[in-house]
Order: structure tokens, then C-alpha cells, then sequence
């Protein structure tokens, strides 16, 4: 390599570093942040309440009166009991979480079943 080609090579970055940045230039930093908030749900459900792991997902914060709620999507009842029942730890684990943000509970809502063509009468 020669001396000029050394100068002109730009100092290495860590890919991680530079996503923030890209996704801001593109407009996209609102989508990241929700991606960041999601998996870290994901991983503070997977430590403490890991029956509903993978049978949940965090869909949105919603403003409120009494502040933000952080709205969660489970796939069955059962679910939606575990994480009301630890909603306390979940909610207090998501607001100290680098990529969380404060909130004040959990929404849990049940994700309803989709429509199928069976049992009915044609």
C-alpha cells in the first residue's frame, strides 16, 4: 500500500455506530427506536416472565392521562395473565432499559384468531 493510499483511508467503523446516524439521514429514526423498544420487551419477558416469551410482542406506547403505557400484544389468555401478573416488574425492568422508555403499566391486549373457512355451512 502506499504512503498516499494510507492518508486517504478513512478510520474503521462499527456498523452499530453508524446505523443511528443513517436512519436519521433517511428518516427512519422513529422505526429504529421502535425496534430497539421491541427487543428489549422481548429480552425483559424472556428474564422475567419467560412462559409468555415468544407468545407476546410489544406493538406501540400509547399516551395516557396518567402517563404512558406501553401496549402489548399476546397470542393467548393464559399469556395476557402472565403478563398482567408481572406487569409491575415488566413496566419498571422496560423504563430503566437503555433502548426503553418510562412508562407507567402495560396494555395487554389478546391477539384474536383469524377467521377460517371452517365450520361453516356452505
Amino acid at each position: 500500500m502506499t504512503d498516499e493510499a494510507r492518508r486517504r483511508r478513512r478510520p474503521m467503523s462499527r456498523i452499530g455506530d453508524l446505523i443511528p446516524s443513517a436512519a436519521a439521514h433517511l428518516g427512519l429514526q422513529d422505526e429504529l427506536r421502535r425496534a430497539r423498544a421491541t427487543a428489549t420487551f422481548d429480552a425483559i419477558v424472556a428474564e422475567l416472565a419467560p412462559a409468555a416469551h415468544g407468545a407476546c410482542r410489544a406493538i406501540d406506547v400509547e399516551r395516557g392521562a396518567e402517563g404512558d403505557l406501553l401496549v402489548v400484544e399476546a397470542d393467548a389468555p393464559i399469556v395476557a395473565q402472565e403478563l398482567r401478573l408481572n406487569a409491575p416488574a415488566l413496566a419498571a425492568a422496560f423504563a430503566t432499559a437503555p433502548a426503553g422508555t418510562a412508562i407507567s403499566g402495560l396494555r395487554v391486549t389478546v391477539r384474536r384468531a383469524p377467521q377460517s373457512d371452517q365450520g361453516r355451512v356452505r
